[in-house]
């Protein structure tokens, strides 16, 4: 059985780590391992559940307009990002399921940091870009998305970190990568819910939770989830990523200890 208070914790980072590019799915599996708890993985899709509420309702305005034209060019990009992100689970599945254990942890904190100190040295040497109230995404830049999303389901390599580095790297503005990562996570997220459900649905797993412990750890994701969104999508221009990779180094290093 869960701990009451562990899953309000859990809860808490997930809000906070989710809009971060510092992996929440890895602060949750290491967070997980240090409380025993088992099931991580349905806990951090009930917990990302949470967060993709807090999106939706940062980003009420894109979303309903998404709603009123499912044909139009910014849900079209969505689909066409998502096709990889799920061509790819599929492909290593297994692999995901096996990476909750936490084994790999270290080696994915120390990619995400990768990663985000590449994209800063690479966007230091790029005019920087004005802020837009649209978000203009090209077809290259989501597909490249896309596949970030798809490596980025192992716990330790960061969704958020990894499809706005993609996305940067693909010639796009942070803040409208930014947005678009943020709201390309959603069919994802929904996809994964519905797996979990299934599951339940079929007896395949029946995992032991405390049910008030995760209410209430879901509230604390949602609200703190939103106070992140805002704060990412308000500084993601000015956003030094070096600092958040060398908080992921010293991450993995302690992981390694533990």
């Amino acid at each position: 059985m869960f701990s009451f208070w562990a899953l309000i914790i859990l809860g808490i980072v997930q809000g906070i780590t989710e809009f971060l590019p510092i992996s929440s799915s890895g602060h949750l599996v290491l967070l997980s391992k240090l409380f025993g708890i088992e099931n991580s993985l349905l806990v951090s899709i009930i917990l990302h559940f949470a967060t993709l509420l807090s999106v939706v309702f940062v980003l009420r305005k894109e979303v309903w307009q998404i709603l009123k034209h499912p044909f139009g060019e910014l849900s079209k990009k969505i689909i066409f990002a998502t096709i990889p992100t799920c061509l790819i689970v599929l492909l290593i599945f297994p692999f995901i399921t096996q990476s909750f254990e936490g084994t790999a942890l270290p080696f994915c904190f120390m990619v995400t940091a990768f990663i985000l100190f590449l994209t800063d040295i690479f966007q230091k040497n790029r005019p920087a870009y004005s802020q837009s109230l649209n978000i203009s995404i090209s077809y290259k830049q989501a597909l490249f998305m896309g596949i970030g999303q798809g490596l980025a389901t192992f716990p330790g390599i960061s969704r958020s970190g990894t499809t706005i580095c993609a996305g940067v790297f693909a010639g796009g503005g942070r803040e409208s990568v930014a947005k678009f990562s943020f709201l390309m996570s959603i069919p994802v997220i929904l996809l994964s819910m519905g797996m979990e459900v299934f599951k339940l649905s079929t007896g395949e797993i029946i995992p032991k939770i405390n049910v008030l412990g995760i209410i209430f750890g879901f509230m604390m994701a949602f609200i703190t989830g939103l106070l992140s969104v805002k704060f990412m999508i308000k500084i993601t221009q000015k956003l030094n990523f070096r600092w958040f990779a060398l908080y992921l180094a010293v991450i993995s290093i302690l992981t390694l200890l533990i």
